[in-house]
């Protein structure tokens, strides 16, 4: 059996450890018993941003995004299917630029969409601009390669 993984969890912040041989198994929250993976991108904020994606042994791919933005709004169907797609290999989370603007600020934000790969809590890739899901799994391959 493998080491286990550090997975917060996207609804109550909680560290659980998860072989990683069963994270196929979907998983629940020991705490508060809710999926670890839910198909969907998580919705982040100031309050849950560090406990989500600021640790933990998964890469989050972050879509820093905003309701009024028209290339946002093309780009989060391709985001959500990624979600389904990559998950629970990485996660997928959205932050509201207009509802979290110290998130925007603390990560220096200047065009929307933009996506953010983070390792650890620490940027490991930006990429500014919808993707098709085509160049989206460009950009994770390539980020997660280096």
């Amino acid at each position: 059996m493998s080491t286990p993984m550090a997975i917060p969890c996207p609804h109550c912040g909680a560290l659980n450890r998860v072989p990683a041989e069963r994270l196929d198994e979907r998983p629940g929250c020991g705490r508060c018993k809710q999926a670890l993976f839910a198909g969907h991108p998580a919705e982040l904020t100031a309050a849950n941003f560090d406990a989500v994606a600021g640790r933990g042994d998964l890469p989050v791919l972050v879509d820093f995004w905003a309701p009024w933005c028209g290339p946002c709004r093309g780009f989060a169907p391709v985001f959500a299917q990624a979600a389904r797609d990559y998950e629970p290999r990485l996660r997928l989370a959205k932050v509201d630029t207009d509802a979290q603007p110290a998130l925007a600020q603390r990560f220096g934000i200047r065009s929307i969409p933009t996506l953010i790969l983070l390792r650890g809590g620490r940027e490991i890739a930006r990429q500014p601009g919808a993707l098709s899901a085509a160049q989206l799994q460009q950009f994770v391959q390539a980020a997660l390669a280096g």
